[in-house]
């Protein structure tokens, strides 16, 4: 069962096509105060992002503006409890936003959610508000929480990273990125002089911490995988030996789903002459990070080395039905962070106050029912799932790449921008990527394949339009454009 919602009838569904606005439309017509424009990393305006090594621009391609669909909040009537009115609408409004989900889960393929779950037998909880607020390991005066399940979560991750009851901390998180945050902080209050070194495929999150920190950040570059360079980090490593250095490792990037080589990584700090008090590492694995221990030929992210922390989303390959995740880190690093709250009772070492009760019970909950061989039989289904969709992809003369631990394959971004909103593909520059997911069934693959071909014939029949070079992205033996085929 998909996302535990019951497969409606025919008669119930709905188109799937994306309303497209019409060329004239004015936001300012809707709202006093249009979306602010899209940021560039150096902090000024950006609408347009380089294609074909620079040749053409292509403008970044923003959603549609919600205020445009959004759902009014008005008052009741004052008879509304006698004639039913505002029930029966409210009930006709959600029973029409539960059809609109249950087409719009057919059609999910770029992000990384598992939308495989049956969590029916929690629901009986949801008429509790549990709040985790403070410390998971001390109990706050707040009664209705959940940390017996947190502390068992925990456990359980701590094992399969290897580090021991006494010597962890960490928390449920409200979502990836709030993992991240916390990692860098960790290492930011450890090495207060330290410099953020991240790869520049890492998620938007590392560097949104330097600056919300006001930490430097050095930005590596990569391999045509996705990978760090790890030769340009020693470099930049060596540019500023007399500070500490704070690194992000990734386990699976955001758009690639290239892992760092967390051994080479560590070689090359002893390397500049950092010692193991001079660096702090944390491990973004928001994806992969749970996936990679399931793989046998996997590079190993254990506490035995010297990391300071490590994150996973739990909504993600888990398959939480709310946003969420787990943060580990060392116990002796959590001090630097903690302050005792007596409103509490409780310690306060965590980004947010109150924390969603409800995420613990429902990762413990498919914690228990899959188990280590579980999870290990979903990741194997996953990427031999990914494998035959990049086969397929170039059987198909579109150029793909999938890195070997990885089960995101990257491929020409579709030329429609309507069939990526509908198939909810994730798209940079000339390149768009599919997760596969353990929802994600050869079946769904199939159908997304036949349709882009089918697209692609339309798109490209009078050979004034021709696919995407992608050679830029992800190297000339990946891409099947008319120059590199």
């Amino acid at each position: 069962m998909v996302g535990s919602v019951d497969v409606l009838g025919d008669d119930l569904s709905i188109n799937g096509a994306v309303e497209v606005l019409p060329d004239d439309f004015d936001v300012a017509a809707i709202i006093k105060d249009p979306l602010p424009p899209v940021v560039a990393e150096n902090g000024t305006d950006k609408v347009e992002v380089q294609i074909n090594a620079g040749k053409e621009r292509r403008e970044i391609v923003l959603g549609r503006n919600i205020h445009t669909t959004c759902l009014e909040v008005t008052e009741p009537e004052a008879d509304d409890e006698i004639t039913g009115d505002r029930d029966a609408h409210m009930a006709s409004v959600l029973a029409r936003y539960r059809r609109s989900l249950t087409e719009r889960t057919k059609y999910h393929l770029g992000y990384p959610y598992n939308l495989d779950f049956d969590y029916g037998a929690l629901s009986q909880l949801q008429h509790f508000s549990i709040n985790n607020l403070g410390d998971p390991f001390i109990e706050s005066n707040y009664g209705v929480h959940s940390r017996q399940f947190e502390v068992g979560v925990l456990d359980w991750f701590a094992r399969l990273w290897e580090l021991e009851k006494n010597e962890y901390w960490g928390y449920i998180t409200n979502c990836g990125t709030e993992g991240n945050l916390h990692g860098i902080l960790v290492g930011r209050e450890v090495l207060p002089d330290g410099i953020l070194y991240a790869s520049r495929e890492s998620h938007y999150s590392i560097f949104k911490a330097a600056r919300m920190y006001r930490m430097e950040c050095v930005k590596v570059e990569t391999l045509w995988s996705g990978e760090i360079d790890c030769d340009d980090f020693k470099a930049k490593l060596l540019l500023h030996q007399d500070k500490p250095a704070i690194i992000n490792v990734n386990i699976g990037t955001t758009v690639k789903g290239a892992v760092d080589d967390l051994d080479l990584v560590i070689k090359k700090l002893e390397e500049a002459g950092f010692s193991h008090d001079r660096f702090y590492i944390h491990v973004d694995g928001a994806l992969f990070g749970l996936m990679m221990p399931f793989v046998k030929i996997a590079p190993k992210v254990t506490f035995k080395k010297p990391i300071g922390s490590v994150s996973v989303s739990g909504h993600k390959f888990v398959g939480c039905p709310m946003p969420c995740g787990v943060q580990i880190t060392r116990l002796e690093h959590i001090n630097a962070l903690s302050r005792n709250v007596e409103y509490l009772a409780s310690r306060d070492a965590t980004i947010m106050g109150s924390r969603n009760g409800h995420a613990p019970i429902f990762l413990w909950y498919t914690l228990n029912r899959k188990g280590y061989r579980g999870f290990q039989k979903e990741v194997q289904r996953c990427l031999r799932n990914a494998h035959y969709f990049k086969d397929r992809l170039i059987e198909s003369g579109i150029g793909a790449m999938l890195n070997e631990l990885s089960s995101t394959v990257v491929f020409e971004r579709p030329h429609d921008e309507e069939f990526i909103r509908k198939w909810q593909l994730a798209c940079k520059g000339n390149i768009a990527h599919v997760v596969v997911m353990p929802n994600v069934t050869i079946e769904k693959l199939d159908d997304f394949l036949n349709e882009l071909v089918q697209k692609r014939a339309t798109w490209f029949k009078d050979e004034k339009c021709q696919p995407y070079c992608i050679a830029s992205d992800v190297g000339e033996n990946s891409c099947l454009c008319a120059l590199h085929k």
